[in-house]
């Protein structure tokens, strides 16, 4: 056996060895240091333009989408509803009309919109508050899942009324049920990644001032009437004044709507 050439052989084999190893560290490093320079990139980006942002969620890195059906509501459930007469509209929808109108005070507003929920409506903790319309005198409130607001959806709904003494006289009520998840959980998108997709569509511009960013869930439109598929969706308010809901998965626009 030629001792020598052997020793020589594993030198060589050794220090290619040697070679790759180097080759993947560096490698591994400098793509390191680009995801570095791309997230800090994207905050100083926003700076530059004064654009700035509230506190950003620390939200779960994984979600699924939704399946829910609407309640076909009946008139068992009518007479749970106590001082108020309601009737069914449809079998999806109830329309209630109060005995005794409900002050809407300045001060603790929300704490009162929530008891009224529990007070007069079929499952009101499965609700929160959404929008005060003055212009139409009606509150809006949203079907949650999980403290999660389901958004813009006309089957998991509570819209209440107010008279000229911004009192509480009626609501119509809608209510999705048997609400699970749909498929495999998928990583969703950071916040910032999504402030990052609204900057570079020019949605965010010079000095705007993103006032809120929270993650619910919005619709699939589908065929049939009765069955909804829920997206995770990041809701995000620029200037106390402007919605716009993202896809937490795929990052792109689904709405944009003014207050």
């Amino acid at each position: 056996m030629d001792w020598n050439k052997t020793k020589s052989i594993f030198i060589v084999t050794f220090l290619v060895l040697d070679l790759f190893l180097i080759y993947q560290f560096m490698k591994k490093h400098d793509q390191d240091q680009y995801s570095l320079f791309v997230e800090s990139s994207i905050e100083d980006q926003l700076a530059a333009e004064g654009i700035t942002y509230t506190e950003l969620p620390k939200s779960e890195k994984k979600a699924s989408s939704l399946n829910a059906n609407s309640k076909r509501f009946s008139e068992s459930d009518l007479k749970k509803l106590k001082k108020q007469k309601a009737k069914l509209i449809d079998e999806k929808t109830i329309e209630s009309t109060l005995d005794k109108p409900i002050p809407v005070p300045a001060k603790n507003k929300t704490s009162k919109l929530n008891q009224f929920l529990q007070d007069y409506v079929l499952s009101g903790n499965a609700y929160t508050l959404w929008k005060i319309n003055e212009d139409k005198n009606t509150i809006t409130f949203y079907q949650q899942y999980k403290n999660k607001v389901i958004y813009d959806n006309e089957n998991g709904i509570v819209i209440a009324h107010l008279n000229d003494k911004n009192e509480i006289t009626s609501y119509e009520q809608t209510f999705m049920e048997n609400i699970e998840p749909l498929d495999d959980e998928q990583e969703v998108l950071a916040p910032i990644k999504v402030l990052e997709n609204l900057y570079l569509k020019e949605e965010l511009t010079e000095k705007s001032t993103v006032t809120k960013v929270e993650l619910g869930y919005y619709t699939f439109d589908l065929p049939l009437p009765s069955s909804q598929v829920l997206a995770p969706t990041w809701h995000v308010v620029v200037d106390e004044d402007v919605d716009y809901f993202v896809n937490a998965f795929e990052g792109q626009i689904i709405q944009k709507s003014l207050k």
